[in-house]
């Protein structure tokens, strides 16, 4: 048999398992490696009750790998919605906390749900503890909590974890290491993406591999994160987190966004990322300008086949 290539993903939240949903059509040997700074509702609760790392999007990746029929991955997602303790949580959660108990480990019981949901691919925390995301914004106050640095308000200077003795799992490093392609994004700047870079080893470990690093910018800005921001301001903020310019390519949106659907984002003070071609070019990218939009219920969203066929055609050209 042929020999698939390795791509690593690196990200979280909403952007990530899209993504993974059009590459895993694709003869690709696939890993993903998922945030674990979220603190926000489900998987914030479980984090606090049990001391375990967030799974909600650990939760989100596995069933966008899945093989399963198309009822059992909607009983994986269901959310609960009772006047209860039960509310607000998602049963893929409730698994994963249960089988991290169960195991005695949070790795192994992503390892054993990958195996029930018949996963292809690995799916890998950036750490197997609990981290806590905390921001230093322009004015030098220091916000904590992955859910409320977008709330803040106010311009981010840079983003680090506490503890202090985090440590990446070995074979997440391994996989980094063998990889063919690393793809960072698409997904939250500083909440989704950097978060896994600053886990100790994992961003030397992404600049040390010979693989080709190739970053999907945002198609919108975020409020409370990249507002202003250019496709080159997102690429500058990477490189000063992996405190090293070791990404090799970006993928832009070079649809327009339509009136009507921009007057939505307006309310958030969101905006399409200029991708500021020039500059792009001058910081040695290579720069591929793709119509990759779609919408899902009036958002924005990177379309998950066009996506993932441009990830693979760039692959074989390489």
């Amino acid at each position: 048999m042929t020999k698939q290539p390795k791509v690593v993903v690196i990200g979280g939240g909403t952007g990530l398992p899209v993504l993974l949903r059009g590459l895993k059509r694709h003869p690709l040997d696939l890993s993903a490696i998922v945030t674990v700074a979220d603190d926000g509702g489900s998987s914030g609760r479980l984090r606090d009750s049990l001391d375990i790392p967030p799974p909600g999007d650990i939760r989100n990746v596995l069933a966008a790998l899945s093989e399963v029929e198309p009822l059992v991955e909607q009983m994986f997602q269901h959310r609960f919605e009772t006047e209860n303790e039960l509310s607000g949580h998602a049963l893929g959660n409730l698994i994963i906390a249960a089988l991290a108990s169960i195991t005695g480990d949070f790795v192994h019981a992503i390892q054993e749900m990958s195996r029930v949901l018949n996963v292809k691919g690995k799916v890998l925390p950036s750490a197997n503890q609990s981290v806590i995301l905390n921001a230093e914004m322009e004015d030098g106050t220091i916000v904590t909590g992955e859910s409320a640095i977008p709330k803040a308000g106010k311009k981010i200077k840079r983003v680090f974890l506490k503890p202090d003795n985090i440590k990446p799992l070995a074979e997440t490093l391994r996989v980094i290491a063998e990889a063919d392609l690393i793809v960072m994004g698409p997904g939250s700047l500083y909440t989704s993406i950097i978060p896994n870079l600053l886990v100790p080893g994992i961003g030397e470990a992404v600049c040390r591999s010979k693989a080709k690093k190739l970053y999907i910018c945002n198609i919108m800005t975020q409020m409370g994160e990249t507002q202003g921001y250019t496709a080159s301001d997102h690429v500058e903020a990477l490189s000063k987190h992996l405190d090293s310019s070791c990404i090799d390519s970006i993928l832009v949106n070079n649809k327009q966004v339509p009136g009507e659907v921009q007057a939505r984002y307006d309310k958030e003070q969101a905006s399409p990322v200029h991708f500021d071609i020039e500059r792009l070019n001058s910081m040695g990218l290579e720069v591929l300008a793709r119509d990759i939009l779609s919408y899902n219920n009036g958002l924005v969203r990177h379309n998950t086949e066009t996506v993932a066929k441009i990830i693979h055609s760039y692959m074989k050209s390489k």
